[in-house]
């Protein structure tokens, strides 16, 4: 259910609390966990129309960059892995026999999420991005898509995916970014701060998600600051390219 938030008082309250999250103050845990688990019911709609549909070969992209055919029986994990979309792609994959273990800490959205991807290749799991219930060096492979950026800690989120990734094994970061081309950074802009947060408040009814939205894209770390923060998480061989003009980037790095 929407958290209602009635009045101007609360209203600039709800604002100060996103734009805190998405700098990283002490509540950005607790509003992310929060407001994702308010918007799950309408997340994928969002996604589709806000995207115009892109976001689907972007979430491609970063299968493909997981190199899963080096070992299609292995076991793959999903961090933040919200409505299970990039778990499905994965397990629906020709040739994938493994399993893919799809952690997020709003279980609304691993509910929303249910019967997508074949039957019985999928694990969800309610977990913290912070603390996984893996053990160590117990995955073969890891991705997460528009998930980062969420995590309370970035550099503990970085090594804790590291502990749990066996030496070698591929990490993949799917996030957005911002275009380098001046004409195209302008428009994006300008979508990404006046019309999403106004098209995504409508339909999600969520007062200030589609808010927090573009100003956790503009607190985090560029393409070249995440790629330096992942090596120095422990993670070898990292290389990003831009995608869509530069409105996502993906990044893929090696556990040493």
């Amino acid at each position: 259910m929407v958290r209602a938030e009635t009045g101007p008082l609360s209203a600039h309250a709800g604002a100060a609390e996103a734009a805190a999250a998405a700098a990283g103050a002490p509540v950005k845990r607790a509003y992310v966990q929060r407001m994702f688990s308010d918007i799950a019911p309408r997340y994928d709609l969002l996604n589709r129309l806000l995207s115009l549909g892109i976001d689907r070969s972007w979430r491609r992209a970063a299968v493909h960059a997981l190199g899963w055919t080096r070992k299609p029986t292995g076991r793959y994990l999903d961090l933040c892995a919200g409505t299970l979309d990039v778990s499905a792609q994965l397990a629906s994959e020709p040739g994938f026999a493994g399993r893919v273990v799809a952690a997020d800490f709003a279980e609304p959205m691993l509910r929303s999420g249910r019967g997508k991807g074949p039957a019985g290749r999928i694990e969800p799991v309610v977990a913290d991005a912070l603390a996984l219930p893996l053990a160590s060096r117990s995955c073969d492979g890891a991705l997460v898509a528009f998930g980062i950026r969420n995590v309370a800690g970035l550099g503990e989120g970085l090594r804790e995916v590291a502990r749990v990734l066996a030496p070698g094994a591929r990490f993949v970061i799917l996030e957005f970014s911002t275009p380098s081309v001046p004409l195209v950074r302008a428009g994006y802009l300008f979508y990404f701060r006046h019309i999403l947060p106004l098209i995504g408040g409508l339909i999600s009814g969520h007062p200030t998600a589609y808010k927090y939205l573009p100003e956790s894209v503009a607190h985090f770390p560029e393409r070249e600051a995440l790629a330096e923060r992942m090596r120095l998480a422990g993670f070898t061989n990292v290389t990003w390219r831009a995608l869509t003009f530069g409105i996502a980037a993906l990044h893929v790095g090696e556990k040493e």
